[in-house]
């Protein structure tokens, strides 16, 4: 073989013309694309070929006739081609030849004598082999205002409308995509041939070897790879085979002589050679096989391009085989003739919620489904103005839900629709319809599909929409214990892990720094005023307000560390982006101490900020009822109020200017915007609080998404979630976490546990059968004056609460049970309810020490101080960086994961003993100063800490009982249930003290219920399968029941974790 020099066109242009020739594209050589221009390089349409297309796609009919659409007509289609408004700006001109292309153009003729609109196509969407594909190289354009040339390396063309535009480089300079992508970005300047680029719908920078992609005018950042995801080993092996036939195919001698007889004349017998040889698939081949094959490309141009506040976006490949995968799914149906929908998983900042709009307008232009009502459930508010223009396309009206009522008076109107609504419209449609709605085409998208779809409205959804397909979207993944998201749904359809997006460069990394201030207490003022405040208080009453407050949370909301956190900040984001584009968000326990950063960063005056908060009556992060903390909200409120008339307008007009303007630099929220919100300027997270899970994880993706300039994102954290951080990436990273196991089991108990219903019911009323005035309330109560009659009510109460809300939860139930049966269940259990709170308050049952709390955190704010900088205690890191990661958690923590190692949740037990229970003869000082001394060992000085484990494991194996509350002192096995409870539901329980103990007493008497039989232990019932099964079940049960009866909030999760670590402590407690 002849030796050559192997430059960008040799090596990467004329492989690609011969691919893209082998798939269809006929080859115009430069003097014929010339020509077929009018020899005119200022115009870029080949308008010939046009003019012919034109006349070829378009006909009209009429009364049964066809008829072709007029010369003036056709050149008047053509004129509104070539004239678009480009001095309304290069995008808006390209989106108006966007809109003409796909949607077409009304043409008036007269016909039979009678004069009509009629529609005029420019391109034959639905058939592509109608249309023409030509391809050239080097197509000279004149510069705006210029007298030289630009030469994009390839155009390609449909019906003589430049499509594609393809820049080709070595692969043997430095960064060739890179230079590629300049160059194209370069030609879509000002001065540069934006007469071209105004037609075009993709771009490609190829380089053999490497190969991106983009649509017209995407930033360098934002040019992504390609790649085919197949179902099976099968698929790819044959795509695989298709791609190299292509690719080895000879051209025929007509056209290998039309491209290579000129420019390319010096390097024809290379070619004839290369033929003869086996040739390597590059990517190169790939993305131009991918996109390139004139029905792929007809595809993607119509169906997953869009405009997005103004950007062009185009498909990338997760959103585009999700959304094909999903259309298959749902052409399947079940043996009810319903819809199979499911879940898809994208990690954030994938593009979920166009992946959303883009199915959505694909579901309403499916021929099969006849008159779908398309319900797009969202929480983003400015998602409309997207779903509108893609719809179009498809000739399908919008509509946006106002209300709820307005939702369902649309459901029910005749004919398609599309609908849009945020999510507590639809739970309030849902909760108010009472008929339901039958029809099998009803489709329901929920982005962010598992926040809602537990419980009671899980059913209600199911009534009020039999039969509807539900396609839920979620940024965070499914666990095992999040396993009936997906069920309800249909099944796991698609999934795109963080590990993806990263590898696929389509997020940015992230950067974790911790930092720390150390803490200072005023010892002696803070005793003797806390004895004051808390005077009133039993010994009991005053420990348990001690121990609240020598929390770790509660230090963290003191006001002195919040203003020392303001001036690191504020120092921070100064010496790192101020006067830049960039932005901040910071994450705040609570809406008091988000107030309260502001304040003082506002004070120091070196960044602007906006607090984005919930109402004053709704409830965020770590939120305390405190009347110091509701009036400061309330304030702040009211101020926001008076100044933006509404909520929506509060919240739009703060996040456009987060988004848009300079100022603010610094957004500080609580639990608002840590999920869809989408900011790519945002580039650094403030956290001052801990999160976990997938919480941790949608806060941190809001710094993650792609801005010009920005290579990471950065997590600076003042409260220590590092370990949090490493514990969720590596449970969240990959695509193996979702668990399809059969769950028919669980409904089946499930069942035998509603048939209770009517007795327990039964059992509640049978307390007051004495009672001879069903409607006297204060009868009742005095009638539980009685200790054990109250105690014995409590306990009914409960059972039948904790069934009832079961029932409530399973569609059998709720489908099957006449409905005044339900309404009398749950009348009643709303007065059982409403006269347990009454008797407890009564008869002294719960203390309530509210009415002290504000005093004490004022003395906190007061006599809390820090002391020096605040210290930044790890370096930075890469969080995707596994090894990187786990070397600076080893750093950070490694004597204190020993000590973890050596006690486990034996530690967590001992500190709830001798830390957390009231000890009547600690004062308050020294409680806080243990518990900073515990936060600065963990992150500091994790020596002490190790010996302060081994000592404490010491003295737990030694027996150590006091402080232990009376009801379960002499009950090994109660305590240990008790150090569990204490554990897992440290933030759940901390206001209620006697609640813990009472808990394990009542485990510690179902366990021996289970185990023993008339007192007597079961023999290896550790092996016996049913047994382990009736514990998890019971426990698991009672924890359920438990959210109701106590009204507290256990989350599944730590409910999992407690059944799983008590059938571990009866397994070696009872032997």
């Amino acid at each position: 073989m002849q030796n050559i020099t192997l430059t960008e066109d040799i090596i990467s242009q004329v492989p690609a013309l011969k691919l893209l020739m082998n798939m269809g594209w006929k080859y115009l050589s430069q003097e014929q694309a010339v020509e077929a221009r009018g020899n005119r390089t200022s115009n870029v349409l080949l308008e010939g070929v046009l003019k012919q297309q034109l006349q070829k796609i378009n006909t009209i009919n009429y009364k049964g006739k066809d008829f072709s659409f007029s010369e003036t007509n056709i050149n008047n289609a053509i004129v509104a081609l070539r004239d678009l408004p480009i001095n309304e700006g290069f995008i808006a001109a390209n989106k108006h030849f966007y809109e003409l292309i796909t949607l077409g153009k009304s043409l008036e003729q007269n016909i039979l004598g009678d004069k009509k609109s009629f529609s005029f196509q420019y391109i034959d969407w639905k058939n592509p082999e109608n249309n023409i594909f030509h391809v050239t190289e080097e197509y000279s354009v004149i510069r705006s205002e210029r007298a030289d040339h630009y030469r994009p390396d390839i155009v390609l063309f449909v019906n003589g409308i430049p499509m594609v535009v393809i820049e080709c480089k070595s692969p043997f300079i430095k960064e060739p995509v890179e230079k590629a992508i300049e160059q194209q970005l370069r030609n879509q300047q000002d001065d540069g041939i934006r007469s071209l680029y105004q037609y075009s719908n993709l771009t490609l920078a190829l380089a053999t070897n490497d190969a991106k992609y983009a649509t017209t005018a995407t930033a360098k950042e934002f040019w992504g790879y390609w790649k085919e995801v197949f179902k099976t080993k099968e698929e790819q092996l044959n795509w695989e085979e298709k791609i190299n036939a292509i690719k080895h195919q000879p051209l025929p001698n007509d056209e290998k002589t039309i491209l290579f007889k000129e420019r390319f004349k010096s390097v024809w017998n290379y070619f004839e050679q290369l033929e003869k040889e086996q040739q390597v698939i590059t990517e190169q081949d790939k993305l131009l096989y991918s996109f390139c094959v004139p029905e792929r490309l007809l595809d993607i141009m119509f169906n997953f391009t869009l405009f997005d506040e103004g950007i062009k976006k185009v498909a990338r490949y997760q959103q585009y085989f999700a959304i094909k995968n999903t259309l298959q799914r749902i052409e399947k149906t079940d043996n009810k003739g319903n819809h199979i929908g499911g879940v898809i998983w994208h990690t954030q900042g994938s593009g979920k919620s166009l992946t959303m709009v883009m199915l959505a307008q694909l579901i309403a232009a499916n021929p099969t489904i006849k008159n779908p009502k398309i319900i797009l459930v969202t929480d983003r508010i400015d998602l409309d103005d997207q779903i509108t223009e893609t719809f179009q396309k498809c000739q399908v009206p919008v509509e946006n839900a106002q209300t709820g009522k307005h939702l369902v008076q649309l459901i029910k109107s005749p004919g398609d629709a599309v609908i849009t609504t945020l999510i507590h419209k639809f739970e309030a449609a849902v909760n108010q319809e009472k008929q339901g709605f039958t029809s099998s085409e009803i489709f329901v998208l929920i982005d962010e599909g598992h926040r809602s779809q537990y419980g009671t409205f899980n059913v209600k959804m199911q009534k009020v929409f039999p039969n509807a397909c539900f396609i839920a979207f979620t940024g965070t993944p499914l666990m095992k214990k999040e396993k009936s998201t997906a069920n309800k749904f249909g099944g796991l359809i698609d999934v795109y892990s963080i590990t993806d997006a990263v590898n696929d460069k389509a997020v940015v990394p992230l950067l974790y720094e911790g930092r720390h201030n150390l803490i200072e207490v005023n010892e002696k003022p803070l005793d003797n005023y806390f004895d004051k405040v808390s005077e009133p208080l039993t010994e009991y009453g005053k420990a348990a307000l001690k121990r609240k407050y020598s929390s770790k949370n509660i230090l963290n909301k003191a006001d002195q560390v919040i203003y020392a956190r303001a001036w690191d900040i504020s120092e921070h984001f100064e010496d790192n982006w101020k006067g830049t584009i960039y932005k901040g968000q910071l994450v705040a326990p609570n809406k008091v101490s988000a107030i309260r950063y502001k304040e003082y960063l506002d004070e120091i005056g070196k960044v602007t900020s906006e607090v984005i908060i919930s109402a004053p009556d709704m409830r965020e992060g770590e939120e305390d009822a405190f009347e110091i903390a509701e009036d400061k909200v309330k304030a702040f409120w009211k101020s926001r109020m008076d100044k933006y008339g509404t909520t929506e307008m509060y919240e739009k007009t703060v996040i456009n200017s987060f988004k848009k303007q300079d100022t603010p630099e610094i957004i500080i929220v609580v639990d608002k915007l840590l999920t869809g919100f989408d900011a790519p300027r945002n580039t650094v997270l403030y956290l001052t609080r801990p999160l976990k899970e997938h919480t941790l994880l949608q806060a941190i993706a809001r710094v993650n998404r792609l801005c010009p300039g920005k290579d990471y994102g950065y997590i600076i954290d003042y409260f220590g979630n590092l370990e949090n951080l490493h514990n969720a990436l590596e449970t969240y990273s990959g695509d193996n976490t979702f668990d399809a196991e059969d769950i028919e089991g669980t409904w089946t108990n499930i069942g035998d546990e509603i048939k209770k219903l009517p007795q327990v019911h039964s059992d509640v009323w049978d307390i007051f059968k004495t009672i001879k005035n069903k409607y006297d309330e204060p009868a009742y109560e005095e009638l539980l004056n009685d200790e054990e009659l109250r105690h014995n009510f409590y306990e009914k109460v409960s059972i039948f609460s904790r069934i009832l809300k079961m029932a409530l939860s399973s569609f059998e139930f709720a489908t099957k049970t006449d409905e005044k049966v339900i309404e009398k269940y749950k009348k009643d259990a709303k007065f059982f309810l409403a006269l347990r709170i009454a008797v407890k308050r009564r008869y002294s049952d719960d203390l309530d020490y509210a009415e002290y709390e504000p005093q004490v955190q004022k003395l906190i704010d007061k006599h809390i101080t820090t002391e020096g900088e605040v210290l930044r205690i790890t370096d930075q890191v890469n969080i995707f960086d596994k090894q990187k990661r786990e070397e600076e958690v080893e750093k950070l923590s490694s004597k204190a994961a020993k000590a973890d190692h050596i006690a486990s949740r034996t530690i967590r037990a001992i500190n709830v003993k001798m830390n957390e229970d009231p000890v009547f003869y600690k004062k308050l000082s020294k409680l806080i100063k243990e518990a900073i001394e515990e936060y600065h060992q963990q992150r500091i000085d994790e020596t002490e800490y190790l010996k302060k484990a081994k000592e404490f494991e010491e003295t737990f194996l030694k027996g150590q009982t006091e402080n232990i509350p009376e009801i379960i002192k002499n009950n090994p096995t109660g305590i240990a249930i008790f150090n569990l409870i204490g554990e897992v539901f440290v933030n759940e329980l901390k206001n209620n003290d006697d609640l813990p103990a009472k808990m394990a007493k009542e485990i510690d008497e179902i366990l021996k219920n289970i185990v023993f039989d008339n007192g007597i232990l079961r023999i290896d019932w550790q092996k016996d399968q049913n047994i382990e099964s009736e514990i998890l079940r019971s426990i698991d049960d009672y924890f359920f029941e438990a959210k109701i009866r106590f009204g507290i909030d256990f989350t599944f999760e730590k409910i999992d974790q407690m059944v799983e670590e008590v059938l571990k402590m009866a397994k070696t407690k009872f032997v």
